[in-house]
């Protein structure tokens, strides 16, 4: 009896004291995930290639070369993408278009998150009548036309970058905020809101410290599904001219430009468009991996 009883403590003893929380569980199944592994990776060359890759290029992106004008790739000439039709590096070009379109994405994507959480939380905790007026507000604004609002601020103020960030962020946005409604509606009913409030909890204290926190994984998914969204919107607008303008450019810009000279020089088009999908790939797979990641049902 003596030693059987001495066994069992000793098994016990030897178990762990504390149990893995959700997110180790989440980041093991994520990184079984070889799919959403590789394209981290990929968009973290990508990344790095994007901010260091100009510097090993002896020319400017706004220089013309007059002697290489619609060259294919050339590494002897240091043009390793060649060259547009007025002679300026493609390499360099498409890097610091990749660094303009990743600005209007993740800048955009911030500012929809800032104003889409926000709004949705206050909304979704305070219900009744102050969610039907912030809501019909939103139906509001979802049914003006993007691209009508896009060409009117064009005209006014004309293209300029921070027009765009403006522009794409005060329409994504409105997702957000239903999203987030959605949820907080779900979480403000929970036995530790109704426990916060008992203590004597401000609103702002519920709303940002305990309601936003567990949003805090649908918010990350959001976030790497929205960011390729706001590129590509980015990208559409600058192949229509209503975008990022000379002397700066993106990759919507040069998919625009590689378009016209497509049949002399399908390479002006090949090189931004294949940089644009596949950083557009890489953000949905990583986006799909951590929703996969973080579901409560996977095992």
């Amino acid at each position: 009896m003596f030693n059987s009883s001495s066994k069992t403590l000793h098994k016990a003893a030897q178990l762990p004291k504390h149990g893995k929380s959700l997110w180790h569980h989440a980041w093991l199944r994520l990184k079984s995930n070889k799919l959403a592994l590789f394209s981290a990776f990929t968009l973290l060359f990508l990344l790095l290639m994007i901010v260091f890759g100009p510097y090993f290029s002896q020319y400017a992106f706004d220089f013309i070369d007059w002697e290489y004008m619609s060259i294919a790739p050339d590494f002897a000439s240091g043009h390793y993408f060649g060259t547009d039709a007025l002679g300026r590096d493609l390499y360099v070009r498409t890097l610091l278009g990749g660094r303009i379109s990743l600005l209007v994405g993740l800048v955009a994507t911030s500012v929809s998150l800032i104003i889409g959480v926000t709004y949705g939380a206050v909304a979704g905790y305070f219900g009744g009548g102050i969610d039907s007026i912030m809501m019909r507000l939103v139906d509001v604004l979802y049914a003006l036309p993007f691209m009508f609002l896009v060409i009117l601020l064009t005209v006014v103020f004309g293209n300029h970058i921070s027009l765009i960030f403006a522009a794409i962020g005060g329409y994504i946005w409105l997702d957000m905020a239903r999203i987030v409604r959605g949820q907080t509606m779900s979480l403000k009913n929970k036995e530790f809101i109704e426990a916060a409030q008992a203590m004597g909890a401000t609103t702002p204290a519920i709303i940002f410290k305990h309601i936003l926190p567990n949003l805090f994984g649908i918010v990350v998914v959001y976030i790497t599904l929205t960011i390729p969204q706001v590129i590509l919107i980015e990208a559409f607008l600058s192949f229509l001219g209503l975008g990022i303008q000379e002397p700066y450019t993106s990759w919507g810009a040069l998919v625009n430009e590689g378009a016209l000279d497509m049949e002399i020089s399908a390479y002006s088009l090949l090189f931004p468009a294949g940089f644009l999908a596949v950083t557009l790939f890489c953000f949905n797979f990583i986006g799909d991996g951590i929703r996969d990641a973080i579901d409560p049902k996977k095992s």
